[in-house]
């Protein structure tokens, strides 16, 4: 690849280093897309020996890249984002790839529609580690960042995407125990009220 052609794909990943996540790191600022993308990187290659049977370069391949399209519209939360948006998304980073050059172009479109179907284990492994990542992350923070919302999205969000495997069900349970501890914690100490069951979802 032409270092002038490779700077300009560096140059839209950047973005992502500025483009902040609704996530606080534990030292209390805001996580940036970059951040999260590199840690669920990291997260695959921690539970690679769980999954045997898998490409795990192709699961990192897929962390790595996964949220590019917030390189042009930005970080939206979960419980906003509409179809909408997702739309704009896609349009956006399929017309940007479609730019890129051979063999660059057609393996990202490859990994992209591959995560886009979540019918293969590697990407609904990616997508697994991609919630927990972020459940992991509102643990790590103060709960004072926390929306009222989240004290009950905390602990269903991607329930769905890892009942496919044991493993992965041990780890939500774990960083839901987390939840709860960090929830009554602040509860006693603060006065914060229980979590309403009307505002969990996903």
């Amino acid at each position: 690849m032409a270092p002038e052609r490779l700077f300009e794909i560096l140059a839209v990943a950047e973005r992502l280093k500025c483009t902040p996540r609704h996530s606080w790191t534990s030292t209390g600022r805001r996580e940036s897309v970059a951040e999260h993308c590199w840690r669920l990187t990291l997260m695959a290659l921690l539970v690679a020996d769980e999954f045997p049977g898998l490409c795990i370069d192709r699961v990192v391949r897929m962390c790595l890249i996964h949220d590019l399209g917030e390189a042009f519209t930005g970080d939206i939360p979960a419980f906003e984002k509409q179809a909408a948006d997702e739309a704009r998304e896609a349009e956006l980073l399929s017309g940007w790839v479609s730019s890129l050059p051979e063999p660059l172009r057609s393996e990202w479109q490859s990994l992209f529609a591959e995560m886009e179907a979540l019918e293969t284990p590697e990407a609904k492994l990616c997508k697994a580690l991609d919630k927990l990542e972020a459940v992991i992350q509102h643990n790590e923070a103060d709960i004072a960042t926390w929306l009222p919302l989240e004290y009950g999205l905390n602990i269903t969000y991607g329930a769905g995407q890892v009942a496919w495997s044991d493993y992965l069900q041990r780890l939500k349970e774990a960083a839901n125990a987390a939840s709860l501890r960090k929830i009554a914690d602040a509860r006693m100490k603060n006065g914060i009220e229980e979590p309403r069951s009307d505002t969990a979802g996903e």
